[in-house]
């Protein structure tokens, strides 16, 4: 009885110390998961800003609409972000590209409506720069792995 006992004790010992040893190292505990609907949005609105952004050589307000539901689309990844756990590179990238005061994704538009409208010159500058930066995120949206997170890390570190 008192060998059954003590191997119990001895076994419960084992686990907890083995949990908390895989809590506290196991960096896949300390991302987020792959989450199918942050993949597939950051998709669509690569696409759709891509698109947009082609249009910037004509007039803001005839683009107005567009533009506003894209900036809707924005807001909202970065609100569902914010609440993920464990997501702190994802949602900080998604702050950085809907900043309008930031060279990225929302400081394009902006100064797209404060100019009217873009050379076409600035126009491929700028959508490199963009598309660039939402390929790193959506690779590392899919992959979660350490050269997409350092990749990500180095954009998020130069635009604070």
């Amino acid at each position: 009885m008192l060998v059954t006992n003590a191997l119990k004790k001895q076994t419960s010992i084992v686990l907890v110390a083995l949990v908390m040893l895989l809590t506290t190292s196991c960096d896949s505990l300390k991302t987020a998961v792959y989450d199918q609907h942050s993949y597939q949005k950051s998709v669509e609105i690569k696409v759709e800003a891509s698109s947009l952004m082609d249009k910037a050589t004509t007039a803001y307000s005839d683009n107005l609409v567009e533009i506003e539901a894209l900036d809707k689309e924005i807001q909202k990844i970065v609100e569902y972000e914010k609440n993920k756990p464990n997501n702190e590179i994802t949602y900080a990238m998604w702050k950085i590209l809907s900043n309008k005061e930031k060279n990225l994704l929302s400081g394009f538009f902006k100064r797209w409506k404060e100019k009217g409208q873009l050379s076409q010159f600035f126009i491929t500058e700028a959508k490199a720069q963009v598309l660039e930066a939402m390929d790193l995120l959506i690779q590392y949206e899919g992959k979660k792995d350490k050269e997409s997170k350092d990749k990500l890390l180095d954009i998020i570190t130069s635009n604070n």
